[in-house]
């Protein structure tokens, strides 16, 4: 028997997961009989990682305390097929240089949070090329025998796709089963991620089951969502979210550029703040007794603090408050270096890489949100076809938190 808290693990599931299946009771028993091997797993769709993996990690880091084995799987191999997971259109397919490229910092910022070096019980990282891109046309067949197409195409966002006839490869259907065939590869006990991954989990369980004659639990967590708009706060795919590599800096303003509504989530789901204290705030901001911004500056000092100390999270609140409420320039910014006299502003943006694009750099211009800064003195721009004078040391303003000098060549 392992010593377990029964009333910590209970908060722990309370806070950080979902549902359990396939029930919370048969996993709690067995959770406290034995040690378990869990694992979560991370297509490498993108460089970073961000909030939303966080749930995931800051559960399997209390698992792992209790003496549980963790394996973070990269799963190198099904991002060059693709999750279709809540996509509306096929995903555009990576190449093997690009997924090594997108991977090649994952333990580092999972590292933040999961212990990849303690000496009793290190995390494990695995990558399913290992065992997926061995098997040959016989085994995937054996594979397939094992799943039927109603189990995959009663698949909700499949049904969606056919209603709107959006094309649906075969690689798209094949996922959940190559996924799914990852637990029975590790011979793993449990498996933990997004309630977005249910589906796919859920097809791993029935393979274990199959292949290695066991029960295999899935607890899923719940997602980083904005309770008003159900949205996502944190998506790779679409380019909005706080990475676990962010500078201290960068990450403040991302969290403070949050919707006040999104702070309950991400105090409750990515932070290890008393839940107690949590429900104060909560109750505080539904009764309007406490300033939201305040609150949030609580948060997002939290959130830097985890993951680049006390020190760096202090000089990043300095730093947006100099910049944001005083209204003084940042204490570092980066040099652009130019020969041109006079530069169309959209080729400013984007040559100097505060737009990513000449349209990004158009809606910026249009929404007011670029600005010439020269000897202390601010002007908008507000035409997108206006030709810049360059002085050397003028400073470039895009948004709230991009910013560059002007360096003459």
């Amino acid at each position: 028997m392992l010593k377990i808290d029964q009333q910590k693990i209970e908060e722990v599931l309370e806070r950080w997961a979902d549902k359990i299946y396939p029930s919370k009771e048969e996993f709690l028993r067995t959770l406290k009989s034995k040690r378990l091997v869990f694992y979560h797993g991370v297509d490498p769709t993108a460089p970073q990682l961000h909030l939303g993996h966080s749930t995931n990690y800051l559960l399997l880091r209390k698992l792992q305390d209790m003496g549980h084995k963790i394996i973070l799987l990269i799963g190198d191999f099904t991002a060059q097929v693709g999750d279709p997971t809540g996509k509306s259109a096929t995903r555009k397919a990576l190449s093997e240089k690009e997924v090594k490229q997108n991977y090649k910092t994952y333990k580092e910022q999972a590292g933040k949070i999961l212990d990849f070096k303690s000496f009793k019980n290190p995390v494990k990282v695995e990558f399913n090329s290992k065992w997926l891109a061995k098997m040959n046309l016989t085994d995937v067949m054996k594979l397939l025998s094992n799943v039927t197409h109603a189990q995959i195409t009663q698949r909700s966002m499949f049904k969606e796709r056919e209603r709107n006839n959006t094309d649906l490869y075969m690689h798209e259907l094949l996922y959940p089963v190559l996924q799914g065939y990852d637990s029975v590869a590790m011979d793993v006990d449990a498996e933990v991620g997004g309630v977005d991954q249910t589906f796919n989990m859920l097809i791993g369980r029935d393979l274990v089951k199959i292949y290695n004659k066991k029960e295999k639990f899935v607890v899923t967590t719940p997602l980083l969502e904005n309770p008003k708009t159900g949205k996502k706060l944190m998506s790779k795919s679409e380019g909005g979210f706080v990475a676990l590599n962010d500078l201290p800096a960068e990450m403040y303003g991302k969290i403070m550029a949050l919707a006040d509504e999104a702070i309950i989530p991400c105090f409750k789901f990515c932070t290890e703040v008393p839940i107690e204290n949590v429900n104060k705030i909560e109750e505080n901001l539904k009764t309007n007794s406490t300033n939201p911004r305040d609150i949030k500056a609580m948060l997002a000092k939290e959130i830097v603090k985890m993951y680049h100390g006390e020190k760096e999270a202090q000089s990043a609140e300095d730093e947006f408050n100099k910049v944001h409420r005083d209204k003084e320039l940042p204490s570092e910014i980066e040099a652009f270096e130019t020969d041109k006299k006079i530069y169309p502003i959209l080729d400013l943006l984007f040559d100097s890489k505060l737009a990513s694009s000449k349209n990004e750099a158009k809606r910026l211009v249009e929404g007011g949100g670029v600005a010439i800064i020269k000897n202390g003195r601010e002007e908008r721009v507000a035409d997108w076809k206006q030709q810049i004078e360059i002085e050397n040391e003028m400073v470039v303003q895009a948004g709230k938190r991009r910013f560059v000098k002007i360096k003459m060549k």
